[in-house]
């Protein structure tokens, strides 16, 4: 009975692993829409999963730490493509590959505290640059507002949040049910709803008068708006000239080895050890990893340098995307059946997984990373 209980809730799993890998896509074109998506995706999938009883969910912890990178990285890469604020992109990074080392220092270590020596401010800096780009002209952010609000999201917002999850191994939900309600954790939320219903009445209304005062003393505190509001991270931007497109793609296209070569490696090297550690089944080291993704990234990196001589545009991107799944597929298939071949299996699912993350990472940063060159100087 169980294992039919499982297999008949099979398709939920895969319905939220698939939204999970998909919905992050949707960052690049919808910014702000996209990235509360994917966090609220993150922080609900779990409570979906309890209220199928029975649904098996062994090595999806991996997956999941795993896609909480996948989407931070596209966030990230996101920033080349959409931000016109040179500092605000700058601030960004910092706060990006800071988290990323102290993801990979903790996954080598299991030391819990460098998640709080190394806090995850990227992702709400973020959601902060957007909110105000829904209005407001970004290049008119001041240093002191950009680096204001960095420090505030630090200390304010996510060095508790990080000790509440890592430190503390509070599970919010768990937390909910428990101390506030008095139920058993695996109580579900219908149950919860159907027992204190006027609790979530008060709590909608509490929320509800918190963001109608916000917007109201926003209106009055804050100076008029630049533009009407919109959600795309198109709107608002300027057209590029021809001249900046062929600029960008005669830089892209002149020389392999450049700074956006290093930051690729070090970009994807981290990336992949996160990923080497949390992933079931995943067998090798973190030195392999080091040696061999440069290698990995230096071939896809003059794969697309050779592509970028022949235009611009998605359809480029979608061939560029096919070349490096498949150039990575066959590298990485040819590694499993050595590996094999010396008693040491390697999965065919996360050699797969593996392969779509990189092309998929690679691709687009090469892509935007052209949009970066077109709005600033091929030297910044």
């Amino acid at each position: 009975m169980l294992a039919q209980t499982e297999t008949s809730y099979l398709w939920v799993f895969w319905l939220v692993a698939v939204a999970r890998f998909l919905v992050p896509l949707a960052i690049p074109r919808f910014p702000l829409p996209g990235i509360l998506a994917a966090l609220i995706l993150d922080a609900v999938d779990q409570t979906i999963f309890q209220q199928f009883p029975g649904l098996e969910l062994e090595g999806y912890q991996g997956y999941d730490k795993a896609l909480d990178i996948y989407y931070l990285a596209i966030a990230y890469i996101t920033t080349l493509r959409n931000w016109s604020n040179l500092f605000a992109l700058r601030v960004s990074r910092i706060l990006f590959y800071w988290r990323l080392v102290g993801v990979a220092l903790f996954e080598l270590t299991q030391l819990r505290w460098l998640l709080l020596v190394f806090p995850n401010t990227f992702e709400y800096f973020f959601i902060f640059y957007e909110a105000y780009r829904l209005r407001w002209n970004p290049e008119q952010m001041s240093k002191k507002l950009l680096i204001g609000a960095a420090a505030l999201i630090w200390v304010v917002i996510k060095l508790p949040q990080e000790y509440w999850i890592h430190i503390g191994q509070i599970d919010t939900t768990d937390w909910i049910k428990t101390g506030l309600f008095k139920v058993p954790a695996d109580t579900s939320w219908a149950v919860i709803f159907g027992t204190w219903p006027w609790v979530f009445v008060v709590v909608f209304a509490v929320v509800a008068a918190l963001l109608f005062g916000a917007c109201w003393l926003a209106r009055r505190r804050l100076r008029p708006a630049d533009y009407a509001l919109s959600c795309s991270g198109d709107a608002h931007q300027p057209a590029f000239t021809a001249e900046q497109v062929r600029d960008a793609l005669a830089n892209e296209a002149s020389r392999i080895g450049d700074v956006a070569l290093v930051e690729k490696i070090v970009l994807i090297s981290l990336v992949s050890m996160s990923f080497g550690q949390v992933l079931p089944g995943v067998q090798a080291t973190s030195f392999q990893f080091g040696v061999g993704v440069p290698v990995i990234v230096l071939v896809n990196t003059a794969l697309s340098h050779w592509l970028a001589r022949r235009g611009f545009g998605w359809a480029f991107s979608a061939g560029q995307f096919v070349v490096l799944f498949a150039v990575n597929l066959v590298g990485l298939m040819a590694y499993a059946l050595l590996r094999t071949r010396f008693g040491d299996p390697v999965s065919s699912a996360n050699i797969l997984f593996f392969v779509i993350l990189l092309s998929l990472l690679l691709t687009l940063y090469d892509r935007y990373r052209q949009v970066y060159l077109m709005r600033f100087s091929p030297g910044v």
